[in-house]
């Protein structure tokens, strides 16, 4: 049996997945919705979800309102593997916002970050964790968008 890859989704995804739903971060939630895929998640970095998409330029943006993101949430909150930080190895990387991404995948024991920004991983490359776009998470792991994964 196959188990669905572990993943940490960078808060840029979930961002572009409210925005577009047509677009592949909407296309690896709803992989990770029907657990094709298992999202891990540490309370800090679930907080930095909430406070993101509920800014309101980022509500505009999507057109959504602040209950349905507390919807998108719930649901999340829902199907995550919850992730218990023992270990901060900080700094280690540019951005220090992006350090609770990092430190998730590092002690969920990760197969991939998922983000759009890319360059901004690149230590962790010193942990074994490969930091990969949508496209590249959907050939990495030969997962397949199907219609029922589509919006």
């Amino acid at each position: 049996m196959k188990y669905p890859p572990k993943l940490v989704i960078d808060t840029n995804i979930l961002l572009a997945a409210t925005r577009n739903r047509s677009g592949p971060s909407f296309a690896l939630m709803q992989i990770i919705r029907l657990r094709q895929a298992t999202a891990c998640c540490s309370p800090a970095l679930f907080l930095e979800y909430e406070d993101v998409l509920k800014r309101p330029d980022q509500l505009a943006a999507c057109g959504l309102l602040s209950n349905d993101i507390d919807a998108i949430l719930n649901e999340l909150a829902g199907i995550i593997e919850p992730v218990t930080t023992h270990y901060q190895w900080r700094p280690q990387l540019r951005d220090p916002a992006d350090e609770m991404v990092l430190e998730a995948a590092a002690n969920a024991r990760a197969q991939a970050i998922v983000t759009y920004s890319l360059r901004d991983f690149g230590p962790a490359k010193l942990f074994g964790i490969p930091v990969l776009n949508p496209e590249q998470t959907f050939q990495h792991f030969g997962l397949i968008v199907t219609r029922s994964s589509k919006p």
